[in-house]
């Protein structure tokens, strides 16, 4: 399909959605200061801590005598869990700023939920044609790069259960073919990565390989994604090196935690 996964609203609102990048982060990432949180949005420090002020009043954040910012009592108890995703973000972060800094394009790492994958990581390259950040956001997951690596990691068993006809009774119509979906993981089974050619938006290519635990179970999806008119299919093997030796280095991270 050619058809967006999300299409931006028609008149998007710059503050409202700094001020939710920025509560995720705190969220997700424990806290950050005025500085950290303005180079991550992309804003002024100034910008930054008229949002921070407005989370903190309204009990999204709070402010420590050390100066960083934290979730508030709203996020707090998804913020203070060491939940497998917190660790997985944490843990991953360096692994994917080194990726940007090797292929100057935006990596993510992603998770899967039942039918959909989440987006708990991102970071974006510097070039002025990217593919902006999805930090956050959830999509399909059989129309994600990521989320194919995580539904391939799946007995049949389990893969009827995720997509049982029941669990779409007023949507049919977002069920995918599973007979199709089931010969497209056995591809990916047998390649250990995927491609994801404008499936999802139009003018997008990411290429993605599987994170794996200690039982070598998927945990987790890291994926490059960049503008089509900049990917060289010659180039396959090398992104795929890369990704495998950050997901490989990161697996080792995630070995080393109690």
């Amino acid at each position: 399909m050619n058809k967006p996964l999300k299409t931006p609203p028609p008149y998007p609102i710059a503050s409202v959605d700094h001020a939710l990048r920025a509560a995720t982060m705190l969220q997700m990432e424990g806290g950050a200061t005025v500085a950290q949180l303005a180079e991550r949005l992309g804003v002024a420090r100034s910008t930054a801590h008229r949002i921070l002020a407005m989370l903190v009043y309204r009990d999204f954040a709070v402010q420590g005598e050390d100066r960083v910012y934290r979730a508030g009592p709203v996020l707090e108890l998804a913020a203070h869990s060491q939940s497998l995703v917190s660790r997985l973000r944490v843990a991953a972060l360096p692994h994917l700023r080194r990726v940007v800094d090797l292929l100057d394009e935006t990596t993510n790492l992603i998770v899967r939920t039942g039918d959909t994958a989440r987006f708990i990581a991102g970071v974006e390259c510097r070039q002025a044609l990217r593919v902006g950040s999805r930090e956050g956001m959830v999509f399909p997951a059989h129309r994600t790069t990521a989320g194919l690596l995580l539904l391939a990691d799946l007995t049949a068993e389990e893969l009827d259960e995720v997509y049982a006809p029941e669990r779409y009774g007023d949507r049919p119509a977002e069920r995918p073919d599973l007979a199709r979906l089931r010969t497209e993981l056995r591809r990916l089974r047998r390649n250990g990565f995927a491609v994801n050619k404008e499936r999802s938006e139009r003018g997008l290519i990411a290429v993605g390989v599987p994170v794996r635990g200690r039982d070598g179970t998927a945990l987790a999806g890291l994926s490059v994604s960049m503008p089509s008119v900049r990917y060289d299919p010659k180039r396959l093997q090398s992104l795929v090196a890369t990704l495998e030796a950050a997901a490989h280095s990161l697996e080792e991270d995630l070995a080393d935690q109690p």
